[in-house]
C-alpha cells in the first residue's frame, strides 16, 4: 500500500515521500511539511474517497438562505462576542495564554448547555472533576474523553447525541495516519480538519481550544486559523482579574467584538455594567487625567489615560507606556512640542490606560495628548473631560469614525464636558482653551 504520508514544501511546493533537513529543490530549511498521500490510502479509508463524486454548479440566485437558530450559551458577554449565540455546526477556536481562564469558561459553557462531551488532552479526569468542583459545577450532562488519539476520537463523537464538542486542546491531537508528533504543523491540520468535517455533517458546534506563541498568536500553522468558522482570542493579565475575549474573525457575526468578564473565586462573570471599569475615582480634579473613548466592536468603552511628566536626568528622556504603543507616544510629543508649543520632548514621560486595556486606535490621539500636556503643565480640568479625535502631523484634530456614539455614550454615563474637532480643529487652541495657558 506504500507510505501513508509525505512532505510538501511550502515554499516552493515541491513533495517527496520520506524526510528531509531541508527541501532539495530551494535548499529552505524547516519548509517541509507533513501531509497525508492520499494514494496510499485503502478503499475503507473514511476521510478519503479513491474517486471523488461528481458535482454540479448551482445559480447563487436559486439558493434560498435559511435563518439559523442560534444555541444561548447564557454567559451575556461571550453570546455579544459570538454574535448572538452559538451556531449549529459552528467550529470555534479559543485560544489564548495558559492559565488565563480557557477551560475555566468552557466548564461554564458546558454547565450551561448540558448535553456536551469534553475532550482533554491535556488533563486527565481527575483534575478536571477538582475544578468542576472549584467552580461549582454541578451538571450531570457533561461527559469527559481522555484521549489524544483523534480517529478513536471522532469514532466516539459520531454516535453520541451531545448539543457542543469541546477539544482541548487541537495541538495534543494526533492520528496514526501521520508520523510526526502531536503540535507539529501537519498532525494540528489534519486533527483539526477531521474535527471540522465531523462538525459540519453532524451539525454540532464545536470549541477547539489553541495554544498561544511567544509572539502572542495562535500555535499552530496558519491555516488553522482559515479552517475554523471563528477565531476568539482570550486576553487579559493574570496578575489582575479582567479578562477580555476578542472575536478577530466570526462568519457568523461581527468581527472586532468584545466581551468583558471579571475573574473570581466561582469563575468568570460577565460584566455587563463597564461604565467604570476603565477610570478610577477621584476626590478632587488630578493633573494628567484625560478620559478617552474607544470603540470595541460595536460598543464605545470610556477609559482614563493617566499621564505623569517630571525633568529628565539622562541624555535620553524616559518614554514609559502601559497600554499604549510608544511610538505613537513619540509622535504625539513630537507634535506637542513643534504644534502645540508645549515643550515636553526633553522630559521623562509616563503614560498609563487604566484597567489594562490596550489602545490601538488613533480616536484617542487627542485624549494622549490633553493628558500629557495637563501633567507638564501641571493644570487639571475643573471636571471630567473626555477627548475624542486623531492628531495630524500638522497639530490639526480630526474627526474619528462614530463619533455621535461616543459622545452619546459618554453623556449617558454623565460626562458633559466633551473636547472633539466639532468645537475646534487646533490642537494649540483646545490646550490653550482647557487649560487657559
Amino acid at each position: 500500500m506504500g507510505k501513508r504520508s509525505k512532505y510538501i514544501c511550502q515554499q516552493c511546493g515541491f513533495s517527496q515521500i520520506g524526510w528531509a533537513g531541508k527541501c532539495p529543490q530551494c535548499g529552505a530549511w524547516g519548509s517541509l511539511v507533513e501531509t497525508l498521500d492520499e494514494t496510499s490510502f485503502s478503499k475503507k479509508s473514511s476521510f478519503r474517497a479513491k474517486k471523488s463524486p461528481p458535482v454540479q454548479a448551482i445559480k447563487l440566485s436559486s439558493i434560498n438562505p435559511q435563518k439559523r437558530e442560534r444555541v444561548i450559551t447564557k454567559i451575556s458577554e461571550l453570546d455579544r462576542v459570538l454574535g448572538g449565540g452559538i451556531v449549529p455546526g459552528q467550529v470555534i477556536l479559543l485560544a489564548g495564554e495558559p492559565g488565563i481562564g480557557k477551560s475555566t469558561i468552557l466548564l461554564q459553557l458546558a454547565e450551561n448547555l448540558g448535553n456536551v462531551i469534553y475532550v482533554s488532552g491535556e488533563e486527565s479526569a481527575e483534575q478536571i472533576s477538582l475544578r468542576a468542583h472549584r467552580l461549582n459545577v454541578k451538571s450531570n450532562q457533561i461527559q469527559i474523553i481522555s484521549e489524544t488519539n483523534i480517529d478513536s476520537i471522532i469514532e466516539e463523537l459520531k454516535t453520541s447525541k451531545s448539543s457542543l464538542f469541546i477539544i482541548d486542546s487541537i495541538q495534543t491531537m494526533y492520528t496514526n495516519d501521520l508520523s510526526g508528533m502531536s503540535g507539529s504543523v501537519g498532525q494540528v491540520r489534519e486533527c483539526a480538519s477531521r474535527l471540522v468535517q465531523l462538525a459540519k455533517k453532524s451539525q454540532v458546534p464545536t470549541i477547539l481550544v489553541g495554544h498561544a506563541t511567544k509572539q502572542g498568536s495562535v500555535a499552530g500553522p496558519a491555516t488553522l486559523a482559515h479552517m475554523v468558522d471563528t477565531v476568539c482570542w482570550f486576553e487579559g493579565d493574570k496578575q489582575t482579574d479582567l479578562r477580555i475575549i476578542r472575536s478577530h474573525k466570526n462568519r457568523f457575526g461581527p468581527t472586532d467584538e468584545i466581551g468583558i468578564f471579571k475573574m473570581e473565586s466561582q469563575g468568570l462573570v460577565s460584566v455587563d455594567d463597564i461604565g467604570s471599569l476603565f477610570m478610577s475615582e477621584h476626590d478632587k480634579a488630578v493633573p494628567g487625567s484625560i478620559l478617552a473613548s474607544i470603540m470595541e466592536g460595536t460598543r464605545p468603552l470610556l477609559v482614563e489615560i493617566q499621564s505623569l511628566v517630571i525633568p529628565s536626568k539622562t541624555p535620553y528622556p524616559k518614554r514609559i507606556a502601559q497600554g499604549i504603543d510608544s511610538r505613537r507616544i513619540e509622535l504625539l510629543l513630537a507634535i506637542l512640542t513643534q504644534r502645540a508649543g508645549v515643550n515636553i520632548i526633553d522630559q521623562d514621560v509616563f503614560v498609563n490606560v487604566v484597567g489594562g486595556i490596550v489602545i490601538k486606535e488613533p480616536a484617542a490621539d487627542l485624549a494622549i495628548a490633553l493628558s500629557l500636556a495637563s501633567a507638564y503643565l501641571n493644570k487639571a480640568t475643573s471636571q471630567k473631560t473626555l477627548a475624542i479625535g486623531e492628531l495630524g502631523l500638522l497639530g490639526e484634530v480630526r474627526r474619528v469614525p462614530n463619533e455621535e456614539k461616543r459622545i452619546k455614550e459618554a453623556r449617558r454615563q454623565g460626562i458633559r464636558n466633551i473636547v472633539s474637532s466639532a468645537k475646534d480643529n487646533s490642537l494649540r487652541l483646545i490646550i490653550s482653551t482647557l487649560f487657559k495657558k
